[in-house]
């Protein structure tokens, strides 16, 4: 039996990828080298794997995701970031709490700009820690706060991961992005409501208001960036233009707003600007191109179908295979990032979302809110990872405090599941569905 184990392409499909993943070795790297590995000793037609390479990535609905990362980038370095938070800072002054629920509401604001977790904790960690900090915020609890927060940007349009979604599972991007504006918000009030808890016990407070005139003053400031959203997902809805398109509008927006407006961006920024969008797409770009590879394999040698079967055969309840299916996300997301697990778990499961009968929108949804807490579970916590080094803390200092806020997450998770409503309302209110 060993022998014939040792036969299966089944078997080494999946111990040439978990293997090498456990070892550290980068998930792009362990993913196309199991393909590779597995499509060239059993025949597979290894010709067609640079081919498939190129296809899997040369689509144009993922154009948008370059577009985003540069968008989100320019608004960072350009000082739309550091507006914005000057503004809800002004706005929520010094009641209990003030500077932790201005963080998670910036940070789903901002996820409405980036799409990107850790491009999230990278904006606006720089300037939210150190004053938290400075206002007598435990530095943990405050880095804690901006990583699970910035959870958001992946469920707030535009987003990354929505994209990837819509692509794999041929749904409107249009569409999801709608559905992920109320789940997004019903997030962020849970972390509200978990970060007040903490800070009433503890005493922390915001920042003394400065007053009419300041509080005019920072919002004048911040209106351009406050544009962004509206303009992105406003031409959206009101069929102007394509989520791709609107990458792009978004990206000559900040460009012309860091350029004329606030007169910040110069060559040297302009640089750092395309040299950091760079490195983050090709990181992006090439865990989708291995991980779609690898979703052929695992099709073409059963893996799929196999597992598939497996789940179904458990219960027939749907609840219970729904809470099977969180189970394994929330266990995947410790290990791997969002975009990676889209690629190698939804061709799994989209059998049982079809024998299910549940929507594709909900789910894609209610699987996105469950990937956004992986970013902050250990011991991959990509959120964690870029925290603590803009805090100099470590990622276990960073965790404890993280626990309760991903609690609060939970919860919130639990009602996107429960109530498919939560997502469908505003798509169907726009007749997207």
């Amino acid at each position: 039996m060993a022998s014939s184990l040792f036969h299966d392409p089944v078997f080494w499909t999946l111990a040439l990828f978990l293997v090498p993943l456990v070892a550290r070795v980068p998930i792009a790297i362990s993913l196309g080298m199991a393909t590779i590995t597995v499509v060239w000793f059993w025949d597979m037609g290894y010709q067609m794997l640079s081919y498939s390479f190129s296809a899997g990535i040369a689509k144009v609905p993922l154009l948008a995701i370059p577009f985003f990362i540069l968008a989100g980038v320019i608004m960072e370095k350009v000082g739309i970031a550091e507006r914005i938070v000057n503004l809800i800072k002004e706005l929520v002054g010094d009641v209990t709490g003030g500077l932790a629920i201005a963080t998670v509401i910036v940070a789903a604001f901002w996820g409405a700009v980036s799409g990107s977790g850790p491009a999230t904790v990278a904006a606006l960690g720089l300037i939210l820690i150190p004053s938290m900090a400075t206002a007598g915020y435990d530095k943990a609890f405050a880095t804690a706060v901006v990583c699970v927060s910035s959870g958001l940007a992946i469920i707030i349009p535009p987003s990354i991961a929505f994209i990837v979604y819509g692509d794999i599972m041929q749904q409107s991007v249009g569409t999801l992005f709608a559905a992920g504006v109320i789940p997004g918000i019903v997030v962020a009030l849970f972390l509200c409501i978990a970060v007040y808890i903490r800070s009433r016990r503890c005493g922390y407070r915001g920042e003394p208001r400065k007053g009419a005139k300041a509080l005019a003053k920072v919002f004048i400031e911040a209106l351009w960036g406050l544009m962004t959203p509206v303009i992105i997902l406003g031409g959206i809805y009101g069929g102007i233009f394509t989520p791709t398109e609107a990458a792009a509008v978004a990206v000559f927006y900040g460009l012309f707003v860091g350029l004329v407006i606030y007169r910040t961006l110069t060559f040297r920024v302009l640089y750092e600007i395309f040299s950091e969008c760079v490195v983050s797409t090709a990181v992006v770009m090439l865990v989708v191109a291995c991980a779609g590879l690898y979703s052929w394999l695992g099709s073409t040698v059963g893996i799929i179908d196999k597992i598939s079967a497996i789940l179904l055969s458990v219960s027939d309840n749907p609840a219970v295979i729904l809470l099977m299916i969180n189970i394994i996300l929330l266990f995947a997301g410790m290990l791997l990032d969002a975009n990676s697990i889209m690629y190698i778990f939804l061709p799994l499961l989209i059998p049982i979302i079809r024998t299910m009968n549940w929507d594709p929108i909900w789910f894609g949804v209610m699987m996105t809110t469950n990937l956004a807490l992986g970013q902050v579970t250990p011991p991959v916590a990509v959120n964690l990872f870029v925290g603590a080094r803009i805090s100099g803390l470590t990622m276990e200092e960073i965790a404890k405090p993280a626990i309760s806020l991903l609690v609060a997450a939970l919860a919130a998770l639990v009602c996107i599941t429960v109530f498919p409503a939560i997502s469908t309302f505003l798509p169907r209110l726009l007749n997207l569905m």
